[in-house]
């Protein structure tokens, strides 16, 4: 029989004492009996130290647990219970040397375990009895409340103890389960607390980063219940939150009945894992949720095998965090022992799926290299759209070239490289090609797996840089948009700015933003609007042309029936694209069978 917590300088009578209480019962229509009263408090008054254990609802003792003066070490007691009801099952009786209430550390451990009571047993001083009881249990806050997610009692002296938590529990379960039926009704999409540790020096964009995580987070489907910040000097390499922060962190996930903590930034993998285990919550960093997003949306053959490279890349430093019973144990000359263990056989799994992801890719773009000198032949100039996630690209090719790709108002909706033909009235034939937006601090996984998405806009003959007019930090997008298209050395191409969604804006400032980015003005949703364009984009790209205008009865059709001018490329047909994912299934079931039987 184990005995938990801190042990240190402990005595063998003291640690046999302990061992003892696995003996003990406690009914559930009472607090504590007398039996585990006394030696609770004979093992606490001789030892100068805490101590507690953790009994089910049919009273057996599951864990001992010894502390030091002020407070206990809970051990990890898994998942004993589940469902609505969101209580574990179990109680914690444990002793206070002074007679104090309920400490923060023991209301975390309510929060974070969702135990059904925690019971503070205070001794008297200077004599081995129980002088008083302190109680606490959890409590269903209503959304939109700020109520505490905990409600607590006492003192009450031991001899007036008669409360009977039967009953309470019943009744607290039932109100859980009756919120949370609710709340499912309402919306099933997951819970999610936002939370923000800042450096002093970066507080000043800590509003606009915020909103740009709520943005990615409505992306991905996640419903936002709350947010929590903390502005310090520095972070901490731990746990990225002080330890008082972090209690209040899992107080307050709680009460939101928040199930995922989503952090703005990136978590190192030892930073995650310290933080499941303060929370017993599911983490998520802004790296993670835009992987997620990119694995929703990917369509392609080519998309997704990108998606899936850069999830593999984020996940294989992780896989060591996952569990440390996995690492291997080796000995001798030969380093004898179990061999390969689950954790060396996953990462060795791992980096053979990236190798086969990285050579698949590699023959992919193979074949874009192909298709595009085949286009280079045909001498038709290269319009290449890019810009800030959700500024409306989608949106303008399709104004454009009377097409019809998925244009929705959120962040990342197009990640697969989309190329229609335009005739302009002047006889002009234009490509216009539709990119993966950018966005601040994307993850490096995802650059180097997208990478070849961007060699269509590194042949281009003129970059468009669509921009979000109406957004706040327009300045803070330009100067990220330009970062990244020097980090995929564009640098030499001719680029026209486009500031979409102006009619959002006064004309006044509209006009302002295109004099100071030598740019134009338009909306993707008003056609009238895309004449300069379009003439902006013939005065770049004519001095290396030499086209005849078209002939009146030539070019008016085109002015007529613009859905003629959208003319897909050979790249998009879907028929191409389902026989190359039947043959990566097929080439995937193969080496699956195979690896089982390896094992």
């Amino acid at each position: 029989m184990k005995v938990y917590g801190n042990l240190t300088g402990i005595r063998t009578s003291e640690l046999r004492a302990l061992e003892a209480l696995y003996q003990k019962r406690v009914p559930l229509d009472v607090l504590t009996t007398p039996e585990l009263t006394r030696a609770l408090v004979h093992f606490s008054h001789h030892s100068g130290r805490q101590c507690g254990v953790l009994v089910d609802r049919a009273g057996k003792v599951h864990f001992v647990v010894g502390g030091d003066a002020s407070k206990l070490d809970l051990p990890d007691v898994g998942r004993m219970r589940a469902g609505d009801g969101r209580l574990r099952g179990l109680r914690l009786i444990h002793t206070h040397l002074y007679d104090e209430p309920l400490t923060q550390d023991d209301l975390v451990d309510l929060s974070k375990l969702r135990l059904d009571l925690i019971v503070a047993i205070c001794l008297q001083p200077g004599r081995e009895r129980a002088l008083s009881v302190y109680y606490g249990h959890n409590v269903p806050v209503p959304d939109g409340s700020n109520e505490p997610s905990t409600r607590t009692y006492g003192p009450i002296p031991y001899a007036q103890l008669d409360e009977n938590p039967a009953k309470l529990i019943e009744g607290l379960e039932q109100e859980f389960a009756r919120q949370r039926s609710a709340r499912l009704r309402v919306s099933t999409a997951e819970r999610a607390m936002i939370v923000q540790a800042i450096a002093r020096r970066d507080a000043l964009e800590a509003d606009e980063r915020l909103r740009e995580l709520e943005e990615l987070a409505r992306t991905a489907g996640l419903q936002i219940v709350g947010r929590l910040r903390q502005i310090r000097d520095r972070v901490d390499p731990k746990t990225l939150l002080g330890r008082g922060k972090l209690d209040e962190l899992v107080i307050e996930a709680m009460r939101l009945d928040a199930d995922i903590l989503l952090f703005d930034g990136n978590l190192t993998p030892a930073q995650a894992a310290g933080i499941a285990r303060a929370t017993e919550l599911r983490i998520l960093d802004r790296t993670q949720l835009i992987l997620d997003i990119f694995a929703q949306r990917a369509e392609s053959r080519d998309g997704k095998l990108q998606v899936e490279l850069a999830q593999m890349k984020y996940l294989l430093p992780r896989l060591a965090q996952s569990d440390d019973s996995l690492s291997r144990l080796a000995g001798g000359i030969g380093g004898r022992g179990p061999g390969e263990t689950k954790l060396e056989i996953g990462r060795r799994r791992a980096r053979e799926r990236i190798h086969r992801l990285e050579k698949q890719l590699k023959e992919l773009s193979r074949q874009r290299k192909q298709r595009r000198a085949q286009r280079e032949r045909s001498d038709l100039p290269l319009v290449s759209i890019i810009g800030y996630t959700n500024a409306g690209k989608s949106t303008l090719l399709n104004a454009l070239t009377a097409s019809d790709v998925l244009a929705e108002d959120k962040l990342f909706a197009t990640l697969d490289t989309r190329s229609r033909r335009r005739r302009l009235p002047s006889g002009l034939e234009i490509i216009f090609s539709d990119t993966v937006g950018f966005i601040r601090d994307l993850p490096r996984e995802l650059f180097a797996a997208f990478r070849a998405t961007f060699e269509e806009a590194a042949e281009a003959d003129l970059l468009l840089l669509v921009l979000d007019a109406s957004d706040p930090s327009l300045e803070t997008h330009l100067r990220t948009t330009e970062k990244l298209i020097d980090d995929l050395e564009l640098n030499e191409i001719p680029r026209l700015i486009v500031l979409n969604k102006s009619d959002l804006i006064p004309s006044v400032e509209a006009a302002r933003l295109a004099y100071e980015h030598d740019g134009v003005a338009i909306s993707a949703l008003d056609r009238s609007s895309l004449d300069v364009l379009l003439e902006r984009i013939e005065k770049i790209l004519r001095p290396s042309r030499s086209l005849s205008p078209l002939s009146p009865w030539e070019a008016q059709p085109q002015l007529e029936k613009p859905e003629e001018q959208a003319a897909p490329l050979e790249q998009d047909e879907p028929q191409q694209q389902e026989q190359a994912e039947a043959e990566e299934r097929q080439s995937r079931e193969a080496q699956e069978a195979q690896e089982e039987r390896e094992e």
